[in-house]
């Protein structure tokens, strides 16, 4: 995919100028008029922010900034870097255990790491695409992870192949009709149609933010190790976990939500941080929720001769592979103790009563109640007792909600809070944005509430004139109360109104929690947790009104559509008659006395 040389707007003596590439023409139409002193054929779009990708910088400051991007027109590939170093041939990725396909161990190896940074060193790969300043691709998946693709592709070995493997099982595992947002690193959400079908989102629809490749685990080979700070380090099969006499098993329904949930909302307002991995363009179904069963966290440190002095935070191992920076890793975060503690972070081995899908961690996975689901590690293979939050870049360079004015010119890791419990959300599922919706003075309005922590739901409120006046979802239209689920709920809303208007929703927690109003409030350069009220603007059409009624029969009578509603009406919806007729007993258009 070819980048876009951006205009610059700063000439060497401060004056704002604009230098700007033609684009080849295509021939004048024969009505055209010719004038060889024309804008470019982008000016008027550039001038009313409709095309901002190509729009330059206006340097007001004195100091020279770089602004011309670098000319990676690679499409697909990577380029190798003039004088780049030989590539080490003794250097080659391999799987480290015998049942355990498509895993690496870099956590362990330094020296490895040090070998895959240089190689990563020796290329340059092409730029992530741009889907906040230009419109997103009309295809699914949405986005396809090349740059991704080729980190693989150049590491080699083993990992060679892991996008395409990992592709089949999102093809085999997920449901039909998912919305995929991104190809490789998986990211995927459940249309709404079918997201809040039931209160518990079958397997195949439950939403998927994975952040590398799918490995293939048998589970007879599978082992947990857990060191670091605990009194008696030990490794535990899988059949050890499963084993009632040791460890008694729990079931526990719990939703899962992605701080990126209803990012495009945020993108609508302010771009923010863009890459094709970490800030996927995801809606409203970036949440889902599920029966999981396993064993307690605590319970299994605590067979372990629980923890030693100083150790307040656990972290957890992912097998999968990850990338930052031009550095391979394995995925790794950490929460505190406390959480541990209050019996609020399970390992799962059964989903909706079922084995874990490959595609959600099979054989084991972290779930932590209340969390932010990047803490839910898949794949899991250590847990580690440390002293302070983990320093895996997971932890702490992402997943920050920074100060609305930190941005790309000052944002600095430590100035970000890192995201744990979730607040109080909720969002409608239908009716859907720009919709033109007919009824007879009420709307049905479906949706899901949720809040982190161990809140939930207490009370659904939605408006039908953009947040004037609010009605509360009857406690018979939400669905059952649970520490840590989401309800999901429907309303039939008044509305007597019609034209443009603004359907609006907000939830109140068990502690009073509710949300920000506007989308603004909760902007940040991450572009996470979109907390505020979900607006869903619609056309209102109240058929319950009888001239209304007669229009739409009448439209219905002269086979003429009613979509898009932006075209004018081409039958007459008044005849010179009746026009003159309503004239005759109207008062005078102007006053003349």
């Amino acid at each position: 995919m070819a980048a876009t040389q951006l205009p610059q707007r700063e000439s060497r003596r401060g004056h704002l100028v604009s230098h700007r590439t033609p684009s080849p023409r295509s021939p004048p139409p024969p009505f055209s008029i010719s004038n060889t002193n024309a804008q470019p054929e982008n000016e008027w779009k550039l001038e009313q922010g409709l095309d901002p990708v190509r729009l330059g910088l206006r340097n007001q400051s004195g100091i020279t900034i770089a602004t011309n991007a670098p000319n990676l027109s690679l499409g697909d590939t990577a380029e190798l870097r003039p004088g780049a170093p030989d590539d080490d041939p003794d250097f080659v990725v391999r799987e480290e255990r015998e049942g355990w396909k498509g895993y690496v161990e870099w956590e362990d190896y330094p020296d490895k790491k040090e070998q895959a940074r240089r190689r990563f060193a020796r290329y340059r790969f092409p730029p992530p695409p741009e889907f906040q300043l230009q419109p997103l691709p009309g295809t699914n998946p949405v986005l396809e992870g090349v740059r991704w693709k080729l980190w693989h592709e150049t590491m080699g070995g083993v990992l060679k192949d892991v996008p395409e493997e990992s592709w089949r099982t999102v093809l085999k595992e997920k449901h039909p009709d998912m919305l995929h947002l991104l190809q490789f690193p998986y990211n995927g959400e459940a249309p709404k149609s079918l997201l809040i079908k039931d209160p518990i989102t079958p397997n195949p629809l439950h939403f998927v933010r994975n952040h590398g490749g799918i490995p293939d685990i048998a589970p007879a080979a599978f082992e947990l190790r857990l060191d670091g700070l605990v009194n008696n380090p030990r490794s535990l099969t899988l059949a050890d976990l499963q084993n009632e006499a040791l460890f008694p098993r729990l079931s526990k329904l719990v939703t899962l939500q992605c701080s990126g949930t209803r990012r495009l909302e945020q993108i609508s307002v302010y771009a923010g941080e863009g890459d094709e991995m970490i800030n996927a363009p995801w809606a409203e179904g970036a949440i889902s929720t599920a029966k999981w069963t396993g064993v307690s966290l605590k319970k299994v440190v605590k067979y372990c001769g629980g923890l030693k002095d100083g150790a307040k935070h656990i972290e957890l191992y992912g097998a999968d592979t990850y990338f930052k920076g031009g550095e391979c890793m394995n995925y790794v975060v950490s929460v505190p103790w406390s959480k541990v503690r209050a019996h609020e972070v399970l390992l799962a081995w059964e989903m909706n009563d079922e084995p874990l899908p490959r595609i959600h961690g099979f054989p084991l996975r972290a779930v932590v109640m209340g969390y932010i689901g990047a803490r839910s590690v898949k794949w899991l293979y250590r847990i580690k007792a440390i002293a302070t939050p983990s320093r895996a870049p997971v932890q702490s360079r992402e997943y920050l909600y920074f100060q609305q004015q930190q941005g790309k010119h000052n944002q600095i890791p430590t100035m970000g809070i890192q995201i744990q419990e979730m607040p109080v959300s909720s969002a409608i599922m239908s009716p859907w944005n720009k919709e033109v919706v007919v009824h007879n003075g009420k709307i049905e309005v479906t949706g899901w509430a949720y809040s982190g922590g161990g809140r939930w739901p207490e009370r659904v409120e939605v408006s039908a004139d953009g947040g004037f006046v609010w009605y509360a979802v009857p406690v018979e239209n939400l669905s059952a109360k649970h520490k840590f689920a989401w309800r999901t709920w429907t309303a039939h809303v008044p509305c007597d109104h019609e034209g443009w208007t603004e359907l609006v929703v907000r939830c109140w927690d068990n502690s009073i929690n509710t949300q920000p109003t506007h989308v603004r409030d909760t902007w940040n350069w991450g572009l996470h947790v979109t907390s505020s009220c979900h607006r869903v603007k619609i056309y209102s059409v109240n058929a319950g009104r009888e001239a209304t009624r007669r229009r739409l029969e009448d439209f219905e009578a002269k086979q003429e559509s009613f979509l898009p509603i932006t075209r004018p009406t081409e039958f007459k919806t008044m005849s010179m008659e009746e026009y003159e007729e309503v004239w005759a007993h109207m008062e005078p258009r102007d006053v003349t006395e």
